[in-house]
C-alpha cells in the first residue's frame, strides 16, 4: 500500500522545523544572520526582512554587504528607535502605522512593504537586544504571528548560543594597572599619519571623448580596445540608409525649385505673374538647397573619425553595435596612452580632511607587489553615487612616474595629516557617536 501524500500543514511544519534546526545548527553569526533574513522567505512570503543587532542593521534578505549610509538602512534604524521607546518593543506583532511619527510613515510608504512585523530577540534576562523587521504586500495572520513568535525564541536562543563570552579580566595590581593606564595614554598620543584605503582606477588624462554626433544606430565599430588611432582614421559607422534617402529626395526637391524658377524667369518677359513670383521661388530654392546641405552634412557625420592620434578606449564594441543611440550619447574615449592619471572613489564613511599634494600610493590587483606613487590633484566637495552603489567622494591623483596601463584598477592609499593616534583609531566610532548624540 502506498503512503499517503503529505498535506499543507504537514508541508509547513516540516518546513518549520527545517527553519529551527537551520537556526540551531549555524556554526557561526554571520551564517546564522544570513538564515535569519533568508530562509524563512519561502514560508512566510515577505518581501524583505531586516536584522536588527543593537539598533544598528546587521543582514538584509539578498544583500551580502549592508551599506551603513543606504536611505532603506538608515529607514529601518530610526524605526527601530522609535518602536524602543515604546513598550511594543519587547512584543512581537505587526507594527501599526500610526505608532511612528510622519517621517517614518513617509519613509515605509516610499521605501518598505506595507505591512510590516517586528520579532524581538531576548537575552536570558529577557531584555532586547535585537529583532527582526519583516515586510510584505498582504496582512500577517494570527497564526503566522503565532508561528513567528516561536520561531522568534528558536533565533534568540541560538544566538546566544554563538554570542562570544565576555573578555577575561586582568588580574594584575593596582598600580600595574594604572602604570599600563598611563603608557597607553601616552602611546595614543603619538602622532602619526592618518590614511585611508579606496578602490581606484587608472583613466585618460585629458582625453578627447568621441560622441554620437547624431540620432541613429550604429551599424559598425572599425576599431577594437585601446587600438591604436591616427586622426582622420573612421572609428564607428551609423547606419545611413535614412540618411542616404533623406539627402537623395533634397536633391530632387532642390532640381524641381530649380527648375520652376528657370521657367518662371524665361515666362517672367511676358507674364506679370511669373515676374512677381520670382523672388518667391528664389527664396524656395535656397530653402531646398539649405535642406539639401544639412542632409548631405548629416550623412557625412554618420561616419564618426578621431579628430587626433591615441588609443581608443572603450569597454566593449559588440554592446553598442545595433544599439539606438542620442546625440551625445558617449562612445569613447581617444587618450594618450602615456597620460593617464588616477581616479579614486573614497566612501563618505573614510573620508578625511586631505590637501593637494597630498601622497598617494597605488597597489594594483594585477601586481599588488609593487607601487606606484602618485599626487594628489582634486578632491571633490560633493558626494556622488559610485558605480557600487555608495556615495563617495572622487578624487583625481597625477602620477609621479611613468603611469601604468589605462584601466587597470587597483587600491589606493590616500596619506592625510598627521594626527594623534588616539584620533586615528578612533575616528569613525567618534564620527558615530557624534551623528548619534549630536554633540
Amino acid at each position: 500500500m502506498n503512503a499517503q501524500a503529505p498535506g499543507v500543514l504537514e508541508q509547513l511544519l516540516a518546513h518549520y522545523l527545517k527553519l529551527e534546526r537551520q537556526a540551531r545548527g549555524a556554526p557561526s553569526l554571520a551564517e546564522l544572520a544570513f538564515s535569519m533574513v533568508n530562509d524563512s522567505q519561502a514560508l512566510f512570503g515577505y518581501r524583505h526582512a531586516v536584522l536588527l543587532i543593537t539598533g544598528k542593521v546587521r543582514a538584509l534578505t539578498g544583500i551580502s554587504m549592508v551599506e551603513p549610509n543606504a536611505p532603506f538602512v538608515v529607514f529601518i534604524e530610526r524605526v527601530c528607535a522609535r518602536l524602543a521607546n515604546t513598550e511594543r518593543f519587547a512584543l512581537p506583532g505587526a507594527v501599526a502605522p500610526e505608532t511612528l511619527d510622519q517621517a517614518c510613515r513617509d519613509d515605509w510608504q516610499a521605501l518598505s512593504a506595507p505591512y510590516a512585523f517586528w520579532l524581538p530577540l531576548k537575552d536570558r534576562q529577557g531584555e532586547v537586544f535585537g529583532g527582526l523587521w519583516l515586510a510584505r504586500d498582504n496582512p500577517w495572520t494570527e497564526p503566522e504571528q503565532a508561528l513567528l513568535a516561536q520561531l522568534g525564541d528558536c533565533y534568540s536562543h541560538a544566538w546566544r548560543a554563538l554570542q562570544p563570552g565576555k573578555p577575561w579580566r586582568l588580574r594584575w595590581s593596582a598600580r600595574r594597572r594604572w602604570a599600563l593606564a598611563a603608557a597607553l595614554a601616552l602611546l595614543l598620543l603619538i602622532p602619526v599619519r592618518q590614511s585611508v584605503l579606496a578602490p581606484a582606477e587608472v583613466v585618460p588624462r585629458n582625453g578627447q571623448v568621441v560622441a554620437a554626433p547624431l540620432e541613429g544606430v550604429v551599424a559598425e565599430f572599425l576599431v577594437k580596445p585601446n587600438q591604436t588611432v591616427k586622426a582622420g582614421e573612421v572609428l564607428v559607422r551609423f547606419d545611413a540608409t535614412t540618411l542616404k534617402a533623406q539627402a537623395d529626395v533634397a536633391q530632387r526637391s532642390l532640381g524641381v525649385a530649380e527648375a520652376e524658377l528657370k521657367a518662371n524667369t524665361q515666362r517672367a518677359f511676358s507674364d506679370a505673374d511669373s515676374s512677381a513670383r520670382l523672388d518667391l521661388l528664389a527664396a524656395r530654392v535656397e530653402q531646398k538647397r539649405s535642406e539639401r546641405d544639412y542632409a548631405r552634412d548629416l550623412l557625412a557625420r554618420s561616419e564618426v573619425r578621431a579628430e587626433r592620434d591615441g588609443i581608443a578606449v572603450f569597454s566593449d564594441a559588440q554592446r553598442l553595435v545595433g544599439k539606438p543611440m542620442r546625440t551625445g550619447e558617449r562612445l569613447m574615449e581617444i587618450a594618450d596612452p602615456l597620460q593617464a592619471e588616477l581616479h579614486i572613489e573614497l566612501p563618505v564613511a573614510d573620508a578625511i580632511s586631505l590637501e593637494k599634494g597630498a601622497e598617494v600610493a597605488l597597489f594594483l590587483d594585477s601586481d599588488p607587489l609593487n607601487r606606484h606613487d602618485a599626487i594628489l590633484e582634486r578632491a571633490a566637495y560633493q558626494a556622488h553615487s559610485s558605480a557600487a552603489g555608495q556615495l563617495a567622494y572622487r578624487l583625481d591623483a597625477t602620477f609621479a612616474q611613468a603611469p601604468p596601463r589605462i584601466g587597470l584598477r587597483g587600491t589606493a592609499k590616500v596619506f592625510g595629516e598627521r594626527a594623534p593616534v588616539a584620533l586615528y583609531l578612533l575616528r569613525r566610532p567618534l564620527a558615530a557617536l557624534r551623528q548619534a548624540v549630536g554633540l
